[in-house]
C-alpha cells in the first residue's frame, strides 16, 4: 500500500521560511519516478487547492500566489518529495498535504490525485 507521511510544519513570522518533506512508501524507484507528485493546501473553511506539482521530468507548475517563493522537489533516491517555502505570508496558514497523482502529466487538478498523506500545519502570524 501507497503511504505518504509529511513533516517540517510548524509556525513562523511573516517573511520567515520553512521547508516541508512527504517520505513516500510503497513504491518501486521505477513507479515513483513516473509518479506526478503535488502540495495541496486547505485553510479553515475554505477549499483544498494545488499549491505545486512537479512530474517525472522535474517540470513544475505553481499557484500563482507562490511563485518566487516556494520550490518543489523531488529526491527519486529517497522516494521523498520537498516543498521549500520563503517569504511566508499570513495567508499561507493552511494545513499542507503531499499527494500522488497521474503518471507524467503535470497536474493541480484534485480529482487526479488518489494518494494523500495526513497533513503537516503551517501557520504564519503578522
Amino acid at each position: 500500500q501507497v503511504q505518504l507521511v509529511e513533516s517540517g510544519g510548524g509556525s513562523v513570522q511573516a517573511g520567515g521560511s520553512l521547508r516541508l518533506s512527504c517520505a513516500a512508501s510503497g513504491y518501486t524507484t521505477s513507479i515513483y519516478y513516473r509518479t506526478t507528485m503535488a502540495w495541496f493546501r486547505q485553510a479553515p473553511g475554505k477549499e483544498r487547492e494545488g499549491v505545486a506539482a512537479i512530474n517525472y521530468s522535474g517540470y513544475t507548475t505553481y499557484i500563482e500566489s507562490v511563485q518566487g517563493r516556494f520550490t518543489i522537489s523531488k529526491d527519486g533516491a529517497k522516494n521523498t518529495l520537498y516543498l521549500q517555502m520563503n517569504d511566508l505570508k499570513p495567508e499561507d496558514t493552511a494545513m499542507y498535504y503531499c499527494a500522488a497523482g497521474p503518471p507524467f502529466a503535470l497536474t493541480l487538478l484534485i480529482r487526479e490525485y488518489n494518494a494523500w498523506g495526513q497533513g503537516t500545519q503551517v501557520t504564519v502570524s503578522s
